[in-house]
């Protein structure tokens, strides 16, 4: 049975992934950056190497966030549509989490354009 707690605790975990996809978007954008100025100056090969695998780790968590927030998602999906059939229709948790959704999907539209 889907309660306003079990609501409040999927809409904070979709909001904690959201932060994090986009500060692992930001790591990539400065490790990148780094990883260029870095070519840029001729930095020692071993350095470079070291640089670009922390540059390549970086964005294999984009994707494994991503995977994480769409379950995350679907999970507060689900746990709203069960509260909404339970006649629980109105509140601050449900709001909360109806625009957590709405804001997980316009994050996604962007990001698959």
């Amino acid at each position: 049975m889907a309660t306003l707690r079990n609501l409040k605790i999927k809409t904070s975990t979709c909001k904690r992934i959201v932060k994090e996809l986009k500060s692992y978007e930001k790591e990539v954008e400065r490790e990148a950056a780094k990883t260029a100025d870095m070519k840029e100056k001729g930095a020692d090969p071993y350095d470079l190497k070291q640089q670009e695998n922390v540059l390549a780790e970086s964005r294999m968590m984009i994707p494994d966030c991503r995977k994480r927030l769409e379950a995350a998602l679907a999970d507060l999906k689900g746990t709203l549509v069960e509260l909404e059939s339970s006649n629980q229709k109105e509140g601050p948790e449900i709001d909360d989490a109806g625009s957590t959704i709405a804001e997980v999907e316009q994050l996604f539209q962007e990001t698959d354009d």
